[in-house]
């Protein structure tokens, strides 16, 4: 089984190792330090090794940084994990910062004394990161110090090796292009644009434009590597041949230079010299790159990953297989509801339930020939009030009875091959409140507005952003995430450039996928979130319209528990989407099904709704 529910959160030892760290403040020049989520890749994911915020903190979410000083230990989150914060954390030790309107270097110039210095490990933070925190230290007079190397590897006595999990090739059927055509692609931008080479620092594009996958961190199926692309063809990876067999090895040798991770701080020196110019991404390459480039006379020109938009926008073959793999997982979800319909209350926990949806998921994946590879992140399974802590990750500690009255909400994913899912349904269990029912529909009217929206070429995330808020906002409530975010093809499930919300400037384009997934939260009591996968694709014509428009076309097929849903509360048109999509998951799903009584379950969970 892929999941896991016990995570490394040690509270406990929270003081002892801050002060540790602390003791170490003065032999580093520093009055204090910067302990980031983030690993040397900057990925989403990190590998056990590099968890160090958890192993200082007990804080196992995916977005914070700890600032430690010698007065002061402060976590950082955002809306998300204030509760999460809470729980794990020793608050006698620590207490809670915000990371979205109050971060690090927001704090220090409000909090930290005249003159302070703080240490970073610089592989650990972008250059981006790093020009945010020397400006905000140097309005107090204060400095950066930049460490050579990380005080709590040192502290860190039985820390876990590094990982060197197997990489496998793409196939050019799900990948859809040629890696050496993409090599040839950005080779060609690169020498259109004076630029010598391009470093490649995030794995999911290393991924993506080699057409490999790979096992080093949990749930995303990239291997930990780097790229260096030259403007003349060649192309270096840096990638542990310990990972390689030798028919990723010898696909490799085709198309660039494989060689060991350790020989990049070498190779990038070598391309950078006599003024070479130099793509990276600020936003994606540590700090400690870019110095390597400056320290030899090269120049950093700062630019998108040459990879991240064409990644973001999947071609037919990868539109396909997404496609494909959601049909596949839309049935082991039918599976799952109908033996959660069945259970009788009180007699399922929530740890049971994921345990179970990915029992299903392996099921029908060995069935249909198309393995579950992975979980493509930890299931939230929240009952009652764990539904209303947005990312809660249930453990044997918090784990709980799913009881009657309770709204039951079920947030996963999976890593197939062909495509990468995710998928919410919040469903009732036996009875609930007309109150539960009324802002499940609210939450509905959002995810269908943006299911149907259409909307000129040129849209941003933040533009359609309100309309899935809408609903809710005459109701006077609202939810404090983003609508969507992107999601890449068998690859991370949380990618960028593309997403819907407040913040988002990105400009929506065909191709990109993207989760829809309003919600409603009432601490303490109950959660809400509805969520489908879609894609962008450009609009039929509109009568009497006179320019192109885009919209969207709906990947994830499962029912949506009708039993919370209040018709009244829905317009004539979005009762017709919601039975029309009902019509179409019945239609698609059917054929996977061959169990009599689960195609009974189904034929019930998509009947039609009325006035």
């Amino acid at each position: 089984m892929f999941q896991s529910f016990d995570v490394t959160s040690t509270p406990q030892f929270g003081r002892e190792r801050v002060t540790g760290l602390r003791a170490a403040f003065s032999d580093l020049g520093t009055d204090g330090f910067l302990v980031p989520r983030a690993d040397e890749y900057q990925g989403e994911y990190v590998p056990r090794c590099s968890e160090r915020l958890a192993w200082l903190t007990g804080f196992t979410g995916s977005a914070g940084v700890a600032l430690v000083t010698q007065s002061q230990a402060v976590v950082f989150v955002d809306g998300r994990y204030v509760t999460q914060l809470a729980e794990q954390v020793d608050r006698s030790v620590f207490t809670g910062g915000d990371l979205v309107d109050e971060p690090p270097h927001v704090w220090l110039p409000r909090n930290a004394p005249k003159g302070f210095r703080l240490g970073i490990d610089p592989w650990l933070h972008t250059g981006a990161e790093v020009r945010r925190l020397e400006k905000a230290l140097a309005g107090i007079g204060g400095k950066l110090v930049f460490l050579p190397h990380n005080p709590l590897d040192k502290l860190w006595s039985d820390r876990p090796a590094e990982p060197l999990g197997g990489v496998i090739i793409q196939d050019i059927a799900q990948a859809g292009v040629l890696a050496k055509d993409k090599l040839t692609a950005i080779a060609a931008d690169l020498k259109a644009k004076n630029l010598k080479a391009a470093l490649i620092t995030d794995p999911s594009s290393v991924a993506w434009i080699f057409n490999i996958r790979g096992n080093d961190v949990p749930h995303t199926p990239h291997p930990l590597a780097r790229a260096i692309i030259y403007a003349e063809g060649e192309a270096e990876l840096f990638l542990d041949k310990r990972k390689t067999k030798v028919e990723a090895e010898a696909y490799l040798a085709q198309i660039c230079k494989q060689l060991p991770p350790a020989d990049l701080v070498e190779h990038l020196a070598a391309a950078s010299v006599n003024g070479r110019r130099i793509l990276v991404d600020p936003d994606l390459a540590s700090y400690a790159l870019t110095d390597i480039i400056r320290r030899e006379g090269g120049e950093v020109v700062e630019g998108t990953d040459p990879a991240r938009l064409p990644r973001a926008r999947k071609n037919s073959a990868e539109i396909n297989g997404s496609a494909a793999a959601h049909l596949q997982d839309g049935a082991a979800m039918v599976e799952f509801l109908y033996w959660l319909d069945n259970s009788k209350p009180g007699t399922v926990t929530e740890i049971a339930a994921a345990e179970r949806l990915e029992a299903s998921r392996a099921r029908v994946g060995q069935s249909m020939q198309n393995p579950l590879k992975d979980i493509s992140f930890d299931t939230i399974a929240g009952a009652g009030e764990h539904a209303a802590i947005m990312h809660y990750r249930v453990t044997t500690a918090s784990d709980r009875l799913i009881q009657a009255g309770e709204l039951f909400l079920i947030d996963s994913g999976a890593q197939y091959i062909n495509g990468t899912t995710d998928i919410t349904r919040t469903v009732g269990i036996g009875a609930v409140s007309e109150e539960q029912k009324r802002l499940f529909t609210l939450v509905l009217k959002g995810m269908i507005a943006i299911s149907t929206a259409r909307f000129p070429k040129g849209s941003r995330g933040c533009d359609l952003d309100p309309l899935a808020r809408i609903a809710l906002w005459k109701a006077g409530v609202d939810f404090a995430h983003g609508t969507g975010h992107g999601v890449g093809s068998y690859l991370s499930v949380h990618e960028g450039p593309q997403r819907i919300s407040r913040l988002s400037t990105q400009e929506l384009l065909p191709g990109m996928i993207l989760s829809n997934e309003p919600g409603y939260y009432r601490p303490g009591h109950f959660g809400i979130r509805i969520e489908n996968l879609i894609y962008i694709r450009d609009s039929e014509e509109i009568e009497g319209g006179d320019m192109p428009m885009l919209g969207f076309e709906t990947l994830t097929f499962c029912p949506i528990d009708r039993s919370l849903v209040l018709p009244e509360l829905l317009t004539r048109d979005e009762l017709h989407w919601l039975n029309d999509y009902h019509a179409r998951t019945r239609e698609a799903l059917m054929p996977l099904i061959h169990d009599k009584d689960i195609r009974v379950w189904l034929e019930k969970a998509t009947l039609a709704l009325s006035h």
